[in-house]
């Protein structure tokens, strides 16, 4: 999975996991609604991508 990422993708979910840690210790549900909003936007992204690699005819 990591070499898929490359170290731009790791070094993006590293950040984005600190960040939520970070919004945790001060509001916890604070941080649950970022990390559901942050689930969200990947699964949008993830189906944008698959919707246009297939219309390229790549998948």
């Amino acid at each position: 999975m990591y070499e898929r990422l490359g170290v731009g993708g790791v070094v993006g979910l590293l950040l984005a996991l600190v960040g939520i840690a970070l919004v945790a210790w001060q509001a916890p549900i604070v941080a649950a609604g970022l990390a559901f909003v942050l689930a969200g936007l990947a699964l949008v992204v993830r189906a944008l991508v698959g919707d246009v690699l297939r219309q390229f005819g790549i998948v």
